[in-house]
């Protein structure tokens, strides 16, 4: 005979947040509930938390900084700290990597990512990330290559071509966008055309090029380590 679990979730009993609670099934791994319960009233008087969410819980992969915030606070303070760095990703094949991008970007609260090419994009990798993003659609590469002039950002080419700078001693623009081509064909030969410097991630195996969401997430983080303060460590 089958067992039946039934388990609640805690609500804060002191205005802080709930913990996450265990998921205890027989014969696998104890699972952990993503997020915090409602919050118990009174609530706080604070505009920038949601009353839906307030009512039946928070479960969005946000930070606990975020828990309870309506997404348009969360979007108004992280625009307050963005960082220079734009992103860009060709999509011409409906690449399915660019979901994955669009993740990265925001862990990294990159400034903006662009879309070249076709509009419609695979969002399901994203987690709906990209909606505590800035994400412009361009139709064509001249199109893009205008509006980074137009607001003084250098495009930057990440891919392994002949000529190409290694990441790990090039010295990135700190306004610069770095550009990312289609899974397999790369960047194309006019997006190349159109970039004041060319990086290539340094690569020891035997295939060619690696997964354009693993070479997205490098070279973001090589930006990072050049123009970013590292954060204060805990002092507990």
């Amino acid at each position: 005979m089958g067992q039946d679990y039934l388990w609640f979730v805690c609500a804060p009993t002191d205005g802080g947040l709930a913990e996450a609670p265990s998921l205890q099934i027989p014969g696998q791994k104890t699972t952990t509930v993503v997020g915090v319960g409602p919050m118990p009233e009174p609530w706080p008087d604070d505009p920038r938390l949601d009353p839906e969410l307030l009512a039946s819980g928070d479960r969005r992969n946000v930070v606990d900084r975020y828990r309870y915030w309506t997404m348009e606070a969360i979007v108004a303070d992280l625009d307050t700290r963005r960082s220079r760095l734009h992103v860009a990703i060709q999509n011409w094949e409906h690449d399915f990597n660019i979901g994955s991008v669009v993740r990265t970007a925001n862990a990294f609260n990159v400034a903006a990512v662009h879309i070249l090419g076709r509009r419609r994009w695979n969002r399901r990798g994203a987690m709906v990330t990209d909606r505590y993003l800035h994400v412009y659609h361009h139709p064509d590469v001249p199109t893009f290559l205008e509006w980074l002039d137009e607001h003084g950002i250098t495009p930057v080419g990440v891919d392994n071509l002949p000529g190409s700078v290694p990441l790990e001693t090039a010295r990135l623009p700190q306004d610069c966008c770095l550009l990312f081509g289609s899974e397999g064909s790369g960047l194309t030969d006019e997006v190349v055309a159109g970039c004041d410097q060319l990086v290539a991630i340094t690569q020891y195996g035997s295939t060619r090029s690696m997964n354009a969401g693993a070479a997205a997430a490098i070279a973001m983080y090589a930006w990072t380590t050049q123009w970013c303060e590292a954060p204060n460590p805990p002092t507990d």
